[in-house]
């Protein structure tokens, strides 16, 4: 694994999982399914989860999953190790979906993109975000977009042209 930041695409197999998908006690990870479903235990919570699934997984903490369905389950993994601050306690588990999230239209867009964000960016236990960024046809971000941090684009639906270091990449539903 990455030491500091990494991201899958992981395909379950149907029947298949894993009792201990992470032994790196530093590390805390997001998956967001994108097909099929599977099972989610974290500590002694169970979770069902399906298309739209997102679950936070925190530092120090033991998970399984399973996919008990008869069809594959394909999910992103982000892992990240954790950056503590002092006085500042580790986030606690979430497991939610992108329906259960209120998209935020973005300023000066006229509607044309909307931000899903599954964690409260002013909340300062989280220091790693996993957003979903929808963009109406002919949306754009209306100024460069840079990051301070390392960043991963997945594209759910749909086709772009997005503007990475200067060059305009064509992106359709997968590309990475």
């Amino acid at each position: 694994f990455a030491e500091t930041f990494s991201q899958y695409i992981v395909e379950v197999s149907a029947g298949g999982g894993s009792d201990q998908p992470d032994t790196d006690a530093d590390a805390q990870s997001v998956l967001f399914v994108v097909e099929g479903g599977g099972i989610l235990t974290i500590g002694t919570d169970t979770h069902d989860l399906s298309a739209g699934s997102y679950a936070y997984i925190p530092v120090n903490t033991e998970w399984t999953f399973t996919n008990p369905n008869d069809a594959p389950c394909r999910f992103h993994w982000i892992r990240k190790a954790y950056e503590w601050v002092d006085g500042i306690d580790a986030p606690p588990p979430l497991v939610t979906s992108d329906a259960a999230i209120e998209p935020s239209v973005m300023p000066d867009t006229n509607g044309a993109w909307a931000t899903s964000r599954f964690v409260d960016p002013s909340d300062m236990r989280h220091d790693m975000a996993v957003t979903i960024v929808t963009f109406q046809p002919g949306g754009v971000i209306p100024f460069l977009e840079t990051h301070v941090m390392e960043h991963g684009l997945y594209v759910l639906e749909g086709k772009a042209v997005y503007n990475l270091n200067n060059d305009w990449v064509e992106v359709e539903a997968g590309d990475f």
